[in-house]
């Protein structure tokens, strides 16, 4: 989190390059992403290694940790007798005994190169013994000036029987160098801006700022690292939730057109037909989103629940209940595909009520269009015009609902569906079109944990539905483990024929497409790198399986005489939606797809799932992806395919979906497994940025007490003024947000 000083320049402002010269600082600002002072101080360690007393070779404790300064005697790499992979095997002296030291694997080459015959260098590890010969595996060492005997002492004293700190690191700059310069700006802490008012400090016993610096990049005990992390964790938690009570307040404070139902309108006339009965769930979070609608300040609600609980149907209501008393609601797709989907089923859902101002449409019915970048420009023109004049209700669109030309007569509720996917500003981009600021429903895809929702989606209030609607049937999960048992793969092929014979269908998801421009962005370079498996879970680096290649093996094998068709991203929008209508209709048996199918589609009828290379996926991807069957009343069936190793990560993360239906639990396994950035994304703008210590999976207790004291500091002085220190953080934290808004846009 960038600190910066209360006047002036502060020493932690200072870019990096004049103190450190300008190649290490140009090494840290394109590979570490730290440009200043404040960046490198909140570099924190990843790790620590403690070291052993400095002992001689003579002296040396069986299974204890030591230090040693020796000089390489020999040192020779060898190959294992079986003939795979080598290990490097370094003789040391000190002039009163020898000592061996051994490297594995990828482990080999950078001491090969360093450690040298004649070679003077302190190495630290844990002694034990090999073929009757004492020895130090992998240990931590660092090279000694021979010609400068002071230097030589001082890092001996510096490098024995201490806490060593590891770095995240990159190939360019060791942990090592970035140690070297930790301390270049270390003296630099005592100019850094305590974020924490006095009396909260006080109150729980934090230790001040500057000091917990000091004792996070260079701890004498344990106990230093527990009580620099305690404080430093509270800082993120405290300066982000206050950052998020703001935005809460400042909301309070914002006019908005009271939207209160009506009744005998167009929501109960949609009510009247529906083919069932609403959940208590359905029923009580709507009941929530009502009376939000009902104030006079504008609603900011998180809707979220388990994939295929209704929350479409829920938003819907919302929107009729909008449109009710006078306003039009706009909800956001991520892609086209959700876009044409959601338009597709709510025009099904609301029927003639859906064609307000049209022949053959209720007197009480609104119109609902479409608005997507690919659309053509006559009918772009016409959904435009419809939006401007208020003809048009509702509009469900993709990005394209940002753009400046995009005016609405009266615009009252903003949906923003997979939240996720859209920065803040990209939400309030959409929202800032209201004449007066509209109401706002964002939904969450799956389910998230408390604490992400808190660190996230902290400006919102939640509502969560937690039943699934009558009627819907469970979904059974299995690994087929097809390169350990590819009689398994024959046999799930076997299954999704069967259910296309009892009157079913079928999806085949695949994590590529495999088309020409596909191919050719592959060539490029960086995309190809990115598809490659990790080696530890896929020793052949195959590219991943391609949507147009199993297609074909399918219409020609295991899978001839049915009806097989593709859709991926690249089709044109047209094409895309025929193949969707001809599934919806039945007249596709099964469908070899991307995860363009992930969210918002629903076919009752496709009863089957199979993922091809299910160990590309994240855990809540597919989760999501399996929700697209099962949503009738036949039993669902999801097939995870992965060649992936028994006891590699992967296939734990695939057993883990297959055990498992609950949502919840598979997205705190996800968070767990997946880097803290990638989990938060884009959801809140510069959030990634400012959590170096804090995770939001470990820290639920520091987070919720964290929101607790913001809520009350700016419930009582919503504008810092008392706290001018907090103030001027917190200007840090939002200037790096819009910063990195910039960047994206």
């Amino acid at each position: 989190m960038p600190w910066c000083a209360m006047e002036g320049v502060s020493s932690l402002d200072e870019p990096l390059k004049k103190l450190l010269g300008g190649a290490t600082a140009k090494v840290m600002a394109e590979h570490l992403d730290l440009h200043t002072v404040g960046d490198l101080l909140h570099h924190y360690p990843r790790r620590y290694e403690e070291r052993g007393k400095l002992t001689a070779l003579t002296d040396l404790p069986l299974d204890e940790h030591v230090t040693v300064v020796a000089q390489v005697a020999d040192a020779r790499i060898l190959t294992f007798n079986n003939g795979r992979g080598k290990r490097l095997e370094v003789t040391l002296t000190d002039g009163s005994g020898r000592l061996q030291l051994v490297f594995f694997g990828h482990g080999v080459h950078k001491p090969h190169k360093e450690l040298l015959p004649g070679r003077q260098a302190m190495f630290a590890g844990k002694v034990s013994v090999f073929n009757r010969k004492m020895q130090l595996a992998h240990p931590t060492y660092q090279l000694l000036d021979a010609s400068d005997a002071d230097e030589a002492s001082e890092a001996v004293d510096a490098f024995a029987g201490r806490l060593l700190p590891i770095y995240p690191a990159c190939k360019q700059l060791d942990s090592w160098r970035i140690a070297k310069a930790v301390d270049a700006v270390l003296p630099s802490a005592r100019d850094a801006v305590d974020p924490l008012p006095a009396s909260l400090r006080e109150g729980r016993g934090f230790t001040p700022l500057p000091e917990a610096l000091l004792k996070v990049h260079r701890p004498q005990t344990r106990a230093d690292i527990e009580d620099a992390k305690t404080r430093l964790k509270w800082d993120e938690a405290f300066v982000l939730q206050v950052a998020l009570a703001r935005r809460r307040y400042a909301d309070t404070q914002l006019p908005a057109a009271a939207r209160r139902r009506v009744p005998d309108g167009l929501l109960d006339a949609f009510d009247a037909k529906l083919p069932f009965t609403l959940t208590e769930g359905q029923e009580k979070v709507s009941k929530e989103i009502f009376d939000d609608l009902a104030t006079e300040h504008p609603m900011h609600r998180l809707l979220q629940g388990e994939v295929g609980s209704g929350k479409t149907m829920v938003a819907l209501r919302a929107m009729l209940a909008v449109v009710d008393a006078g306003g039009q609601a706009a909800m956001l797709a991520p892609t086209e595909v959700l876009a044409q989907q959601h338009h597709r089923s709510i025009t099904e859902m609301m029927g003639e009520l859906a064609e307000g101002g049209m022949l053959g449409g209720s007197d009480r019915g609104t119109k609902v269009v479409l608005l997507t970048g690919s659309m053509g420009a006559a009918a772009r023109r016409q959904a435009l015009l419809d939006l401007v004049t208020g003809e048009a209700g509702i509009v469900i669109g993709t990005h394209a609902l940002i753009e400046d030309k995009v005016r609405f007569h009266d615009l009252g509720l903003v949906v923003v569906d997979e939240q996720h996917r859209f920065g803040v500003e990209q939400r309030d981009a959409l929202r800032s079109k209201g004449k007066q600021p509209p109401h706002l429903l964002v939904m969450t895809a799956t389910p998230i944990p408390r604490t992400v929702a808190m660190t996230v989606f902290g400006d919102l209030e939640t509502s969560v539905l937690d039943q699934l609607p009558a009627g819907r049937s469970p979904i059974a999960s299995h690994v087929v483990p097809a390169k350990d048992k590819p009689h398994f793969l024959a046999r799930a092929w076997e299954r999704v024929a069967e259910e296309v014979e009892n009157g079913h269908q079928a999806y085949v998801v695949c994590p590529r497409i495999g088309d020409d421009a596909e191919e050719a962005e592959g060539r490029g370079g960086k995309k190809a790198k990115a598809k490659k498996a990790a080696p530890e879970e896929d020793g052949e680096k195959r590219p991943p399986l391609a949507v147009l290649e199993i297609a074909d093996q399918l219409r020609g094998g295991a899978l001839s005489g049915l009806s097989v068709e593709v859709l991926h991203g690249r089709m044109h929008p047209d094409e895309k939606d025929d193949v969707m209508r001809r599934f919806a209709a039945g007249d596709v048996d099964v469908l070899v797809a991307t995860t363009v199918i992930e969210v918002g589609v629903n076919v009752p009828n496709a009863t089957a799932m199979v993922i091809m290379d299910a160990d590309r996926f994240g855990v809540s991807q597919l989760h999501q992806l399996r929700g697209r069957v099962g949503r009738g009343s036949a039993p669902g069936l999801c097939l995870l395919v992965s060649e992936a190793h028994e006891a590699s990560p992967a296939r734990a993360r695939l057993s883990a979906v297959a055990a498992t239906l609950d949502g919840f639990e598979l997205s705190r396994i996800d968070l767990e497994q997946r880097r803290e950035g990638d989990v938060l994304g884009q959801a809140q703008s510069g959030v990634r940025s400012s959590l170096r210590m804090l995770t939001v999976i470990d820290d639920e207790e520091v987070i919720a007490a964290a929101r607790e004291e913001a809520v009350a500091i700016v419930a009582a002085d919503p504008e810092l003024e008392r706290l001018p220190e907090l103030r001027t953080v917190l200007a840090a934290l939002l200037d790096k947000e819009r910063e990195e808004y910039l960047d994206k846009g």
